[in-house]
């Protein structure tokens, strides 16, 4: 038997290819008639595109929506993770012809386009356990799953994460393995159930094991963007007593933390190596290549968005959260401690 095409379903019915298109896609000007008509000759045929028919029909936008929270200036502007994680998820969605809008939201915002957009679904990323934006998002009442998120309710949503403490531990074993033992950290703010403070939980880890400390005084909070980055190099520079590492908790602060120290005259990795986290694509072409934390942000992306029509389907996965792998990029941004341990600073 031959495959059925869009032609012969426009035969059939007696319409267009064009509209026949119109009616699958949602596009176009067509009447309800009309619409009903192919519906019923797709469904007859069980054509493959009639997923996108049954949308139609069950009054789905195919829409979904990507909440990023843009209380830090740069969040979004200058960082690529997001938008690697945007093209992630959207690759996948489009496989089922769904699409995807991303908004920068505010604490403050009411979310009234999920509503007005007639959003099918949300994926919220980097949302903290004390914002408002929860409770907003609850009342809702649209399938959402959460990402980059340490909830207190997490038994009740669905949060997918990467193993953050992990990768805070495997970044600073590196750099003790290296011989550097004062190494300072850039982050944005370390918040309760945040993924900033889990990396700097298994920082801590990886120095008591040592028989080291984490010190407060050395981390820097700042914000995660290049000019965040760049700025944290003076506050680098001056941390006395020295350190001869600096492990950045995003691959964007650290490069602009490489530019803000090199140009205070300091050599990556021979004076100071600097070691990232997520593995942008950005990373590997840096002078020094930067070593990294690689998130897969792929899979991140695909595993919320597989989460996400699940719960629209009506079939809400039985584990609630998952944590994916991370695993540790060496390059060239990182040596072993140079002699004297130290950056300079001249009296």
């Amino acid at each position: 038997m031959n495959k059925i095409t869009i032609k012969d379903i426009a035969a059939e019915a007696g319409v267009s290819i064009a509209t026949v298109s119109n009616v699958m896609n949602g596009t176009g000007r067509v009447s309800g008639e009309t619409a009903k008509r192919v519906l019923q000759v797709i469904d007859r045929h069980d054509y493959a595109p009639s997923t996108a028919a049954r949308y139609l029909k069950e009054r789905r936008s195919q829409l979904i929506g990507i909440l990023v929270p843009t209380g830090e200036r740069g969040r979004l502007e200058d960082n690529p993770f997001y938008w690697q994680l945007v093209m992630a998820v959207e690759a996948e969605a489009r496989e089922e012809r769904l699409h995807v809008i991303v908004s920068g939201v505010t604490e403050e915002d009411p979310l009234t386009f999920v509503q007005e957009r007639q959003l099918d679904g949300i994926i919220a990323v980097g949302i903290t356990g004390d914002s408002p934006l929860l409770g907003r998002i609850a009342q809702l009442d649209v399938p959402c799953v959460y990402l980059d998120c340490y909830l207190a309710d997490g038994e009740n949503l669905q949060v997918v994460n990467m193993n953050d403490r992990m990768g805070g531990y495997l970044g600073t074993k590196h750099l003790l393995s290296l011989g550097h033992e004062r190494i300072a950290v850039i982050a944005g703010d370390i918040v309760t159930s945040g993924v900033y403070e889990e990396r700097w939980l298994g920082y801590a880890r990886a120095l008591e094991e040592s028989g080291l400390e984490a010190d407060r005084a050395l981390l820097v909070e700042s914000p995660v963007s290049l000019l965040g980055g760049y700025h944290s190099a003076q506050q680098v520079y001056m941390l006395s007593p020295k350190v001869s590492a600096v492990f950045a908790f995003s691959d964007v602060a650290a490069i602009g933390l490489m530019k803000g120290l090199q140009e205070l005259g300091l050599r990556i990795p021979d004076d100071i190596s600097v070691m990232g986290y997520d593995d942008i694509d950005y990373a590997g072409f840096l002078t020094p290549s930067l070593t990294t934390i690689r998130q897969d942000i792929g899979t991140k992306g695909k595993t919320a968005i597989r989460r996400i029509l699940s719960m629209i389907r009506g079939s809400i996965p039985a584990e609630h959260s998952v944590a994916l792998p991370v695993e540790l990029k060496r390059r060239q941004s990182t040596a072993r401690r140079s002699q004297p341990n130290s950056i300079q600073k001249e009296e």
